[in-house]
Formats: structure tokens, sequence, C-alpha cells
């Protein structure tokens, strides 16, 4: 970005050039696929039909991912993080494969879900190798460089999934992710070879964990689709859902956390909200400039690149020396953002009036606040975790995340499906973009429960 230069690393950042080149390509690689995703759906859409399923080529993705990280926390605890990071990106890729092969919507999905295993694992995986071999310190510039890796595709992805999509189509998107996963793999492993990462004797997952987390995969899914059926037989299936989120939830969470209480339940609260709320916009900002503004694909996926611009900036500022805000402070001033520009979505939703380019600026705002918020919520944790949690308290920051993906973008599915089904195309993409602002909006409070943690990062 012009005019802005990436923080220079510690002297125990460059010591660690393999393993953090390594890391940083992964992430890469990861995102390419999700970013392009987002913009190739809604040609696989057109493809293979069956619109009323378009959320659910998101939450596929996002409620395996429960279980993966419940899983994965404790393994990464007891054995260390290498082995289930490995696990992981042979999952994912697998995933990618099926999905690349798909000739409906239904196998389109199932490979979303081999995907979101293998990408909840792989997350996880990485963010515990952040915290156990890197000093605290370093954290925050090491959360700018996954940020910046992460935003990286959104500059060049939706522009090539568009325009593989025009000349080959949207299963090449798919095809392209395989060799940057190949290459990621290729520097870390060496670099992981020389840096052990041994398991801290954690006593490894019980039965009763991992049920909890498979009961929070579940009644996510349960209730997304009773949510969609729109009969009465949704409301007892509904109920059945959220009895299976409400008894699993405090079994996945940090020791001493309780509903609405502070520290690490703030945290892990805001992060909740504020990641399913731009999950809503990420999925259907796209598909709402193509229905219903009338716009070429690839506008839509300009609208991702341009976002993109803001997260990034966002991510930048929180590391910088300059920034003398607490860690709290910044995660509430991203939130905070994140709320202003997805209601500046949601109006362009529902008044066609307002001009696309507005949308788009809109978008950026809520970009620039989760480039403040999505790191800061991550370098929380790890100041707020015991060395010998982190690998459980990382993985019911990321359940929370994946949750909220799962849970809040299944619910705009759900009012989508209803106003689209009966042809009213404004108020499906308005009230599924107002559900984003108003989940936004929450994510603040909750952000001001977080307790004052100290901004390492920042110049004394």
């Amino acid at each position: 970005m012009a005019g802005v230069t990436s923080p220079a690393p510690t002297s125990a950042a460059l010591s660690q050039r393999p393993l953090i080149a390594g890391l940083l390509v992964l992430v890469t690689a990861v995102a390419f696929e999700a970013q392009s995703v987002s913009t190739a759906m809604p040609a696989a859409a057109a493809d293979l039909g069956q619109l009323d399923l378009y959320a659910w080529a998101f939450t596929a993705f996002a409620i395996p991912q429960i279980v993966a990280i419940v899983a994965g926390g404790r393994l990464c605890d007891r054995f260390g993080p290498v082995r289930p990071l490995q696990l992981g990106v042979l999952i994912f890729a697998a995933g990618v494969v099926l999905s690349a092969l798909a000739v409906s919507m239904p196998m389109l999905l199932a490979g979303r879900f081999v995907q979101g295993l293998g990408g909840g694992l792989t997350n996880l995986a990485l963010m515990v190798v952040v915290g156990r071999a890197f000093p605290p310190a370093d954290t925050s510039r090491l959360m700018t460089y996954f940020s910046f890796a992460w935003m990286l595709p959104s500059f060049v992805g939706p522009g090539v999934a568009a325009w593989l999509v025009h000349v080959w189509s949207w299963h090449a998107v798919f095809w392209a992710v395989l060799p940057v996963v190949g290459l990621g793999v290729a520097l870390l492993g060496p670099a992981l070879a020389h840096r052990p990462l041994p398991g801290l004797g954690a006593a490894p997952a019980g039965t009763r964990t991992l049920l909890a987390g498979l009961g929070l995969a579940v009644g996510a899914a349960v209730v997304q689709a009773a949510a969609q059926l729109g009969s009465l037989w949704g409301i007892p299936l509904g109920v059945a859902g959220a009895l299976l989120l409400v008894v699993g939830i405090p079994r996945l969470m940090p020791r001493g956390w309780r509903p609405g209480g502070v520290g690490l339940a703030g945290v892990i609260a805001s992060r909740f909200f504020f990641s399913g709320a731009f999950s809503i916009t990420f999925a259907f900002l796209p598909l709402m400039i193509v229905k219903l503004r009338g716009q070429e694909l690839f506008v839509g996926g300009i609208a991702l690149t341009v976002a993109s611009f803001g997260w990034t900036f966002g991510s930048w500022v929180q590391s910088q020396r300059w920034l003398h805000l607490s860690r709290d402070r910044i995660t509430t001033l991203g939130t905070a953002l994140v709320t202003v520009g997805l209601s500046i979505v949601a109006s362009g939703s529902f008044v066609l009036e307002v001009p696309v380019a507005v949308v788009i600026a809109g978008a950026t705002i809520a970009g620039a606040g989760m480039g403040l918020a999505m790191p800061s919520t991550s370098i929380l944790m790890i100041q707020l975790s015991p060395t010998d949690e982190l690998g459980h308290n990382t993985s019911a920051l990321q359940v929370a995340e994946a949750l909220g993906n799962a849970v809040i973008v299944g619910a705009a599915g759900a009012l989508f499906g209803a106003f689209s089904g009966a042809g009213d195309l404004r108020n499906a993409f308005g009230w599924a973009a107002a559900l984003a602002a108003a989940c936004a909006a929450a994510s603040v409070a909750f952000s001001r429960r977080c307790g004052h943690v100290e901004n390492l990062s920042a110049r004394p």
C-alpha cells in the first residue's frame, strides 16, 4: 500500500525468518481460498442451481471448524502444534479437491465441509505456534504480518477468481489453491523441523469435551436448517439446536468463564459477534452487487479487494509504537468502525439510490475495524492466558469465531432465503445486512468488558 511500510521485525523475529515465511505463505494459501471462493460462489450457484443453499456454502465451512478447533486445541497442548498443523493441511487440501470436482451443490457443500475441518485445525495450530515460538512483545507485529498475508490475496484473488471463472469455470478457482498450499508446506516443513515445539503434557481432550464440540456443530447446523424450513416444524427443531448450543458452550470455554463476564469472556463474546457480522458482508456483498445492483462479477470482486485495503491499514495501525491506546481500547475502536461500516452497507442494500461506491466505502471502513479488532482479540487471548492453557483458550476464541460465522451467517441466510424465495431481493439483502450491523454493535458492548490490558507494542 502506497505510503505504508511493514514494521521492522525485532531481533527475535529476524532470527526466525524461515519459520515466519512458512507461516505467512500457509496463511496466504488458506486466505486465497477464502477470498477467491467468495468471488466465485455467484457463478457456482448459477451453474449448480439451488440458490436457497447459497449461505450453506459458507456455513458448511464454518460449522465443522468448531469440532476441529476443539480437538486441535487439546492436541496442541498435549503434543505440540506441529502434528495437528500437518494433519489440518492434508484435510484442507482434500476438501479443496472435492470442491473442485463438484458437479452438484450438495457435492460442493461436502467439499466445503471437509475444507472446514482442515482449515479449523490449521488456523488453530498456526496461532499456537505464534504463541509458543515468539515472545509477547513480538506478537502484535506477527499478527500484522498475518493480517497482511490474509489480506494479500484480497488484492489479487477476487480479480484472478473472476478471470478464471470467465476464461475457464468456477472449478478452476479451487484448483488454483493447491499450488499455494504446496508452497506453504514446502517452506514450513523444514522451518518447524528446526524449531521443535513439544507438547506440555496437558490432559487429552476427554469424550465430554469432544462431544460438546460436536454438539455445538450439530446445534449450529440444526438452528440454520430450522430457520430455513419456513414452517411450524422449524420451531421445535430450532429449540433443539439452541439447547445443544447452550449445553455445549460452557464446556469449551476458558477456566472461570461465565456468560457476560469480564476478561476472556468479553474477548470471546466480542469476537463471536464482530466476526459473524463481517462474514455476512463477506458472503453476500459480491452477490448483492451482481444480483441487486446489476453489476458484473468483476465489480463484486473489486469490492472485496478495496475493502481489504481497509483491513490491511487497520492491522498496520494496531501494531505501531506510536499508538498508545490499551489493547482493549484498540478492540473497542475496531468494533465501532465495523458497526459504522456495516450500517452504511445495510443502507445501500435497502436504498438503491445509494451509489455502489458508497457501499464499497462502508465495507472498507468495516474492514479497517476488522484490521484493528481481529489481531487485538488474538493478542488479548495470548496475554491473558497461562502458557499451559494457551491451546485450550485459543481454541475457545476460535470456536467463538467459527460459531459466530455459522450461527450469524446462518441466520442471515434464513432471512435471505425467506425474502428471495418471494422474489424480494431488496429486503433479502437489506435485512441480512441489517443483522450484520446489529451484531457488530453488540460486539462493541462486549469489547468494553475485556478489562484493561497493556499494549506491549507501544513505545514507552
